[in-house]
C-alpha cells in the first residue's frame, strides 16, 4: 500500500490507496474463538438443501459502545439470533491521559462478561471480537486486552484503522445504490472516523454484495474525543461551527488526495449513532425502530432541518428526546459536526442511513471465509483500479 503524505494541518490522518492492496477475509481458523467453544472446529459446509447449523458471533468494543451480534447464515445473508449493546465509554479521558481509566475498563469488562455468556449459551462455533480507537490509542491497551481474556475468555483483537474501514465497508455494501457509480461511506466512531470511497458494489458468490473499496482514510477524531475538546453539554452555534471547521480542515486533504471535485453520480452512506439519530428525528419516531431507519434515504434539506433543530435544543431537551436520551445527549452534536464536515467535503443531495457496520462486516467475512455461500470464496472487498 502507498500512504498519501499528510498535510501539516492533518497530522494523525491515515490514508491509503487501496488499488495497491486487498482487504482479505480472516483465515478460517479458531484464532478468536471464545474459550467456551475452543476446540470445536468449524463444520464442513452442508450440502444443498441442508440447514446450516453453524453459529457466528461478532463483538465490536468501540470507544463509546460495546455491541454483539450472534447469527446463523441463510441462503444469501444471515439471520440474527441474539444481540446486545451497551454504552461503556471505554475511551473516556484517553485523549488527555493516554490511558484507559480503571472505571472505564470495568464498565467494558462488565459488558464483555455479558457478551461471553451469550456466546457460550448460543453455542457459537466462530467468533471475532475487536477493539478500535480507544485501545489503539491507550498506552495500556494491551494490558486491558490481557485482562479481557483472563476474565471473560474472549480473545480481543485490537484492529488497525485499515481493518476498521474494510469491516465497515463489508457491513454496509448492500446499501450502496446499484444504479449509482458508488458512495462515500463514513463511520463516525467514538475516537475515530473512517471515510471510504466505494465503487459500484460487486458480486462474486451467492452471499451479500461485496464492498468495492477504491480509497479510504481514517481521522483520529470521533464523538467522544471531539466533545471532550469542545464540550458537549452547552453547545452554541459558534461552538458547533468551530467543531465542523476543525473536522472539515482534516477532510479537505482527504478529498484533494482522492481527486474528487464533486461526487457526481454518487451518494453518501452514513453508519453511526449520529446518523441513525438524525434519521429517527426526521421520521418523528417516538421509539427507535431499526426497520424504518436502516436503509432510509435523507435529502440535504431534511438533514439541515434536523441539525438546526438539534443545535437549537438545550441539553435537557436533548436528554428528553426519545431518539437521543441521557447517555448520548452530550455527544450527538459532536457527531453532527463530523457529519456536516463530511457533507461539506463531499456535497451530494442524498444520504443513505445504515444501522449496520463493523459487526455485520465481521459476520460476512467469517461466513464468507468458511464458504457458507460458496465453497470457494474470494476476498470480501474487491478492489477497483483508480482511473
Amino acid at each position: 500500500m502507498c500512504p498519501y503524505g499528510a498535510e501539516p494541518g492533518d497530522k494523525g490522518i491515515e490514508m491509503r490507496d487501496e488499488t495497491l492492496g486487498s482487504c482479505r477475509d480472516p483465515a478460517p481458523s479458531g484464532q478468536n474463538r471464545p474459550r467456551a467453544s475452543q476446540g470445536a472446529e468449524a463444520a464442513v459446509a452442508p450440502g444443498p438443501g441442508a440447514r446450516d447449523e453453524r453459529v457466528y458471533a461478532a463483538v465490536d468494543l468501540g470507544t463509546n459502545n460495546c455491541r454483539l451480534l450472534v447469527a446463523r447464515p441463510t441462503g444469501r445473508s444471515f439471520r440474527v439470533i441474539d444481540a446486545f449493546s451497551r454504552i461503556v465509554r471505554l475511551g473516556e479521558g484517553v485523549a488527555a491521559s493516554g490511558q484507559l481509566g480503571a472505571a472505564a475498563m470495568e464498565r467494558a469488562l462488565g459488558a464483555l462478561d455479558i457478551c461471553a455468556g451469550k456466546i457460550a449459551a448460543r453455542g457459537v462455533t466462530r467468533a471475532r471480537i475487536i477493539a478500535t480507537e480507544a485501545c489503539r490509542a491507550a498506552a495500556n491497551g494491551m494490558e486491558f486486552r490481557a485482562k479481557v481474556e483472563e476474565r471473560t475468555g474472549l480473545r480481543l483483537e485490537i484492529v488497525d484503522r485499515r481493518t476498521e474501514a474494510s469491516l465497515a465497508a463489508a457491513g454496509c455494501a448492500p446499501l450502496v445504490d446499484p444504479t449509482c457509480d458508488g458512495a462515500i461511506l463514513f463511520d463516525i466512531g467514538g475516537g475515530s472516523t473512517e471515510v471510504v470511497w466505494l465503487g459500484r458494489r460487486a458480486a462474486g458468490d451467492e452471499g451479500p454484495p461485496r464492498a468495492r473499496i477504491r480509497s479510504w482514510a481514517s481521522l483520529p477524531t470521533g464523538v467522544v474525543s471531539l466533545a471532550e475538546r469542545h464540550g458537549g453539554v452547552k453547545v452554541s452555534r459558534e461552538l458547533f461551527d468551530a467543531m465542523v471547521a476543525e473536522v472539515a480542515e482534516r477532510l479537505d486533504g482527504v478529498r484533494q488526495s482522492w481527486g474528487l471535485r464533486a461526487p457526481g453520480r454518487m451518494h453518501l452512506l452514513g453508519t453511526s449513532g449520529t446518523v441513525t439519530t438524525v434519521a429517527g428525528i426526521h421520521l418523528g419516531l417516538q421509539r427507535y425502530d431499526r426497520t424504518r431507519v436502516d436503509g432510509a434515504w435523507l435529502r440535504a434539506q431534511d438533514i439541515n432541518r434536523v441539525v438546526d433543530q438539534l443545535v437549537g435544543m438545550s441539553f435537557e431537551e436533548r436528554v428528553s428526546n426519545p431518539c437521543i436520551g441521557a447517555q448520548r445527549a452530550d455527544l450527538v452534536l459532536a457527531g453532527c459536526a463530523i457529519m456536516e464536515a463530511v457533507r461539506e467535503a463531499f456535497p451530494t443531495d442524498r444520504l443513505r442511513v445504515a444501522d449496520r457496520g463493523l459487526r455485520e462486516g465481521m459476520l460476512v467475512q467469517l461466513m464468507r471465509a468458511d464458504g457458507v455461500w460458496r465453497r470457494t470464496a474470494g476476498p470480501s472487498a474487491a478492489m477497483e483500479p483508480t482511473p
